[in-house]
């Protein structure tokens, strides 16, 4: 278990259908393909024996180690500095047609040295279907591949390096090599999954290599150039803005929550949970982030996957949405144990699926309609149709909004009247109404109105505690809820008005520490899983955000400064941070950096405000 990398001593490559974590050792391990939420062909971050990885770095165990990522690229660079010797290894994937769903995906892996000579090793130890499954070891030229079940994995390296089978494991046969280069030289290797019936990659050179990288270097540069945020925090938008686009499925537009599965938020504690799926959640509330930047189309591409959920109405909850889909728009993500894996720093159980996907969360409908009402042109966007499933939904909601659920944290702990599916509730009324009045569409406006103003009472009257002088999670409670820092973002209050500021003034008090925000006290408010959890990352940009917005701009901007300290060394957060800083929970997490992104736009236009002659 002391083998286990920290969770953010990663950098995480992709070409937008799946994506790679590569450590700062040079390991990379973790991979699921062909798509994100594929089996795994590396999860030695799930168990270093089992799991499988591919190591290609310095064999200089005393050598000094950077990574960083080039500049406005997925392009990460693993830099291994000796008294003898510099040298890189420079990680990528190549983005061929990404809105075309392929079972054929690589990942490039090149070594050089800029400075004197060093000696490097490679080792290639895959293990298909989350370790579960044996492979075969051939061989094609000098090239190796390995078979397994349903897909094949290609490792084709160019010279200097030679290839040696390892066959002490009969069912997971390994592959290795050593070499040295001098200064100027590049040797690298290819890893292609594909399906067994795909066929061979094309014969791979070094040329091939340079051409891939200028390819991809040149893809992330084009595609960053649309990027309209000219503010104060441009470096850390732009690797937010990269790290939501490898995190979305380009096929079908679907975002997903994270990279990862399984990563814990307790280290040695059972919150650990698999997020490669696309919550509703989570990428309806991406879509403002991504209008601000600039990139209309991964906006537009989410509604239209979002309006095909609306039409087609197929869940396992049996309500008119549920609160997680695969990027394809599948509904079923049944939950498994993996009790073959020992859990990172073991960490167990370790799950496959969400077994929350079949939870009542009605807080969807509304961040659905916050995203659909984005849209500057809702007939191109959505259409007759989509609009006609919208109005259903709406008519279905008027009757059903009245009901525990719960709740936007999935926890387990039972039904509750909570306060954020409330406040979502309005928002998915009062955003229809404004879209039926500006597009002149056919609605039953009474009844929605009706609805939105019967939530707005009852959460004021309910929601509200007169003992802590401030919104309360759920009706039956006095705890705070840091999803509530959404209601003067949403406009569901003034962010200025008495009432908000005591709420904010109330979770200060109970939910910050140093600036670091906790999504709820779980010993005051149960949530049906034992153990604890770091601060939430994505509450305390919100927190900022919020802040930012109540006009208390010193105390936003120290809160923003510090929370940027907590970006691992290539600026990527994962869920939570721990109590001495560390990041907890899957990474990188998708909401953190959308979150990171409307906080730096909402402190920049109100620092400008004040700044204004």
């Amino acid at each position: 278990m002391d083998e286990y990398p920290p969770i953010a001593d990663h950098g995480l490559v992709g070409d937008l259908q799946t994506a790679a974590l590569v450590s700062t050792g040079g390991v990379l391990d973790w991979w699921c393909t062909p798509r994100f939420d594929s089996p795994s062909v590396f999860a030695a971050l799930l168990d270093r024996e089992r799991g499988g990885e591919c190591l290609l770095a310095a064999a200089e165990p005393d050598a000094t180690v950077h990574q960083i990522y080039l500049s406005d690229t997925a392009i990460l660079v693993t830099r291994f500095l000796t008294p003898n010797g510099v040298g890189e290894v420079i990680d990528f994937m190549p983005v061929n047609d990404p809105h075309t769903a392929d079972d054929r995906h690589t990942v490039l892996r090149a070594a050089r040295v800029v400075r004197g000579t060093m000696r490097f090793t490679l080792g290639c130890r895959p293990r298909f279907d989350y370790g579960r499954a044996p492979h075969r070891l051939g061989a094609r030229g000098g090239d190796a591949v390995f078979h397994g079940p349903h897909s094949d994995l290609y490792l084709q390296a160019t010279a200097p390096i030679e290839l040696r089978h390892d066959n002490n494991d009969p069912n997971h046969p390994d592959v290795t090599a050593d070499f040295t280069l001098s200064a100027g030289q590049v040797a690298a290797v290819a890893l292609t999954s594909c399906s067994a019936e795909g066929g061979p990659p094309a014969p791979f050179t070094v040329d091939a290599a340079h051409a891939a990288f200028d390819a991809t270097r040149g893809y992330w540069h084009d595609w960053i150039r649309h990027c309209r945020y000219r503010g104060r925090w441009q470096q850390q938008v732009h690797r937010s803005a990269i790290t939501l686009k490898l995190l979305t499925y380009a096929p079908t537009g679907a975002p997903i929550a994270a990279a990862t599965m399984g990563l814990p938020e307790q280290v040695g504690g059972e919150r650990n949970w698999d997020y490669r799926y696309t919550w509703i959640r989570d990428a309806s509330l991406s879509v403002r982030a991504l209008i601000d930047l600039g990139f209309t189309e991964e906006a537009d591409a989410y509604r239209h996957w979002l309006s095909d959920r609306l039409r087609a109405g197929d869940t396992v909850s049996g309500e008119p949405l549920q609160i997680m889909y695969r990027v394809d728009g599948d509904p079923r993500l049944g939950e498994e144990v993996l009790d073959h894996l020992e859990g990172y720093r073991g960490s167990a159980p370790v799950r496959v699926g969400n077994g929350a996907a079949d939870q009542l969360q009605l807080d969807i409908y509304g961040e659905a309609a916050y995203a659909i009402a984005q849209a500057t042109d809702l007939a191109a966007t959505t259409g007759h149709r989509a609009w006609q499933a919208n109005a259903d939904l709406l008519d279905w909601l008027a009757d059903n909004w009245d009901r525990p659920d719960e709740g936007i944290w999935e926890t387990r702990g039972g039904r509750q009247d909570f306060s954020y599916s409330r406040l979502m509730c309005w928002v998915a009324f009062d955003r229809g109404i404004r879209l039926a009045t500006s597009y002149a569409r056919p609605a039953d406006l009474p009844r929605w109105t009706g609805a939105r103003d019967a939530v707005m009472r009852q959460l004021l009257e309910r929601g509200w505690s007169e003992k802590r002088q401030a919104f309360v999670q759920h009706y039956a409670t006095d705890v705070l809820d840091a999803s509530l820092l959404l209601m003067p973002l949403v406009g569901f209050i003034s962010p200025k008005d008495p009432a908000w500021l005591s709420t904010l003034d109330a979770m200060d008090q109970e939910l910050v520490s140093d600036s670091l925000v906790y999504r709820y006290n779980p010993a005051a408010s149960p949530d049906g899983l034992r153990g604890s959890e770091g601060t939430f990352n994505l509450c305390s940009f919100l927190y900022v955000d919020a802040l930012a917005r109540a006009g208390r701009l010193d105390q936003a901007r120290y809160a923003f400064d510090k929370m940027l300290t907590y970006a691992n060394h290539v600026g990527l957060f994962a869920e939570e941070i721990g109590p001495t800083g560390e990041q907890l929970g899957n990474f990188p997490q998708a909401f953190t950096h959308l979150a990171l992104i409307s906080a730096a736009i909402a402190l920049d236009e109100e620092l400008d405000r004040e700044e204004a002659p």
